[in-house]
């Protein structure tokens, strides 16, 4: 990237450097709890504000105009991998993602593509847009979603509680799972480099649903994959790792190297600082439910957690997991501003 960056704090938190403040962004920052995204919402389907790069980057921009924030996300989502491999993919209002044709059988397996980037361009496309617009003012995040998070989706058909027909075919058909895994973890080395090409300034590879899996196979069907990925991209830029459960599972996310690990809320982050190897950095790890809270509270809490890792390099803050639609916009732009006022 050409452009000088005139906020770096974020990535120099990332790499474990010294900063005045913790540098903040927040999952789901460009989403649901913004009139400003309804506005668009309202002209396109989800899909289509994905796959258009002027909407993406709209999107994108909006809560670095209206937050200020010092990390930029780029719009998309996770499952477009999994479309683009042959998933039928749609989003419906009040129910989530769907795959109408779930991957369920060996010739459903086999069916999935992998040697199909060319489908994911207009993401490439989008980062292009983006970093013209923010030119040089923060950092922009590009994203992939972890292989047994697609796994997930694609076999459930959808959002699951339980997860029972995926942890079915880990139980049963073992060799079946390893095979759409390894799939999926090729074409996301191919996409997060390709984003990466385009200009990003670091990744997050999302584990969404990490937690629903024990440790053993926390193991077997899931850090294995991450592992290989991080171990075959492009480390010009910072990469996160992020999994619901980290709190549980850091020790073993950070043999795959990332520079930062995600946090969800379950954990006490210094702890799981003072866990990792020298110079890995954490992100997080705010209960996403304290945006509801009343803002004295809010500010208590941010504060709480800035005392804690007082002296700590290698801290970004974040929320545990993403903003949720109905929080009171509001309430998070006064969460970013305590956090950018806040001096160590």
């Amino acid at each position: 990237m050409s452009t000088t960056l005139q906020n770096d704090l974020f990535i120099k938190a990332a790499l474990s450097q010294q900063v005045e403040r913790p540098p903040v962004w927040m999952m789901r920052q460009a989403g649901r709890f913004m009139p400003e995204y309804w506005e668009i919402k309202n002209k396109y389907s989800f899909l289509e504000m994905c796959k258009t790069p002027e909407v993406a980057a709209d999107v994108t921009m909006l809560p670095v105009d209206l937050l200020g924030i010092d990390a930029a996300i780029l719009f998309s989502d996770i499952l477009v991998t999994g479309e683009a491999m042959g998933g039928d993919l749609s989003f419906e209002q009040g129910v989530g993602p769907r795959f109408s044709n779930p991957v369920r059988t060996w010739k459903d397996a086999e069916n999935l593509s992998v040697d199909c980037l060319d489908k994911l361009q207009y993401v490439a496309d989008a980062i292009r847009v983006i970093q013209q617009r923010l030119d040089g003012r923060i950092p922009l995040i590009g994203f992939a979603g972890a292989p047994f998070t697609i796994l997930s989706y694609l076999v459930e058909g959808g959002s699951s509680r339980d997860f029972k027909l995926t942890k079915l075919m880990l139980n049963n058909e073992p060799e079946l799972a390893h095979l759409i895994l390894q799939k999926i973890a090729d074409l996301t080395i191919a996409y997060l480099n390709m984003q990466i090409d385009a200009g990003v300034n670091a990744v997050q590879l999302f584990d969404s649903w990490a937690n629903a899996l024990s440790w053993n196979d926390y193991h077997t069907f899931s850090h294995k994959y991450n592992k290989y990925i991080l171990a075959n991209l492009k480390r010009t830029v910072p990469v996160i790792s992020f999994a619901k459960g980290a709190s549980v599972f850091a020790p073993v996310m950070a043999a795959s190297n990332p520079d930062v690990i995600s946090v969800d809320w379950n954990a006490d982050l210094l702890n799981i600082k003072k866990s990792l190897p020298a110079g890995m950095a954490v992100q997080g790890n705010l209960d996403p439910f304290i945006m509801y809270a009343d803002k004295p509270v809010i500010k208590a809490k941010i504060h709480e957690l800035f005392e804690r890792m007082r002296g700590e390099n290698g801290f970004i803050c974040n929320l545990g997991h993403g903003i949720m639609p109905d929080m009171p916009f509001d309430h998070v732009k006064y969460a970013v501003e305590v956090i950018r006022e806040f001096r160590y």
